[in-house]
């Protein structure tokens, strides 16, 4: 069986070309499960394994996205029958294993998720990887004991994907959510997706100097990383909670231990790759119902295969405004 799949291919050493090729099915790696794709997402992993980065793909040529939602071809499993839809993320999905921007995939079958009911395919990709980390970290801040009365909630990087997930799924829960980014002309979007406050970087970096902050936040999901995630921590209220997933401004931590003795602060990291199979099918169902963005199809825009290469381009510019939603069945397979 023939379909279309965006490839990565090395033409010389750290050269690289991206194109939509045809391929065989029988070029797909060993697994349970042949999965005809419908939807995918691009994420930063995605753009970093298309322009052959080695943190995430070694071997080319390679499909990149570690994204897919679809229906089951075939099975060798009795978990799974032809035609069941079916959500597959993280694992090695997209970084070793051929993912998500080709139209069939093969994977094990312990990388499936049951589309839960109440979720469209095309809503579980506009949410994707993406959603699962937020929802993660919304679902770490409330076993932590996080409450809505305690006070408001920061996200940080909250026009990112993550982050504007985070705080649509926040809003949705109940919490006052505070969203602070470094891009003003987004304030009536955070607004729209249920942030109270929209506040600029250096907000939150104020008096960051200092050992420990006035404390303001009840909880925090920082999608930043470095100066942002200290002084999210330092300002956090006693006993708060502050999670941790990105770390775009920088991978250091620069500050001392002092919120974390003195307040009880807990730091959470988050890592939806290796998340465990029965907690990941637990947030999913929330995500389709509870959890699930109001304004979710404004969150995204919709592009074909032969489109996705300058979407890369733009994520690695960071110039995309919305999440990119990737239909691959807009031609045929």
């Amino acid at each position: 069986m023939d379909f279309k799949a965006f490839q990565v291919r090395q033409v010389e050493k750290k050269v690289f070309e991206r194109s939509v090729v045809t391929r065989c099915a029988d070029e797909l790696p060993a697994g349970d499960l042949l999965v005809k794709v419908h939807y995918s997402s691009l994420n930063y992993k995605d753009a970093l394994s298309a322009t052959g980065n080695p943190g995430v793909t070694r071997h080319f040529p390679h499909t990149p996205g570690i994204d897919a939602a679809g229906e089951v071809v075939s099975s060798d499993t009795a978990r799974f029958q032809p035609g069941d839809k079916v959500i597959v993320t993280s694992y090695d999905l997209g970084m070793g294993t051929d993912g998500g921007f080709g139209q069939l995939i093969r994977v094990p079958a312990d990388w499936a998720v049951p589309l839960p009911d109440g979720l469209s395919l095309k809503e579980s990709m506009m949410l994707g990887t993406a959603g699962l980390t937020a929802a993660m970290s919304v679902q770490e801040l409330m076993e932590s004991g996080v409450r809505p009365e305690q006070g408001p909630v920061l996200v940080t990087g909250a026009t990112g994907g993550v982050g504007s997930l985070a705080v649509a799924m926040l809003a949705r829960a109940g919490f006052e959510v505070t969203a602070a980014t470094g891009k003003s002309s987004e304030t009536d979007y955070l607004k729209g997706l249920g942030a109270q406050k929209v506040i600029a970087r250096s907000d939150v970096l104020e008096g960051s100097d200092r050992p420990m902050m006035k404390p303001v936040w009840a909880g925090a999901v920082d999608c930043v990383g470095g100066e942002m995630l200290a002084a999210a921590i330092k300002a956090a209220k006693y006993g708060g909670a502050v999670t941790c997933c990105g770390l775009v401004g920088s991978a250091d931590l620069p500050m001392n231990v002092f919120p974390f003795i003195l307040r009880g602060v807990r730091l959470i990291g988050i890592d939806s790759a290796e998340y465990p199979m029965e907690q990941r099918s637990r947030v999913w169902k929330k995500l389709s119902k509870d959890w699930k963005p109001a304004a979710l199809s404004e969150m995204v825009e919709e592009i074909a295969l032969e489109q996705l290469d300058e979407k890369i381009t733009g994520m690695l510019d960071a110039r995309l405004k919305r999440r990119v939603l990737v239909n691959l069945q807009s031609g045929s397979l």
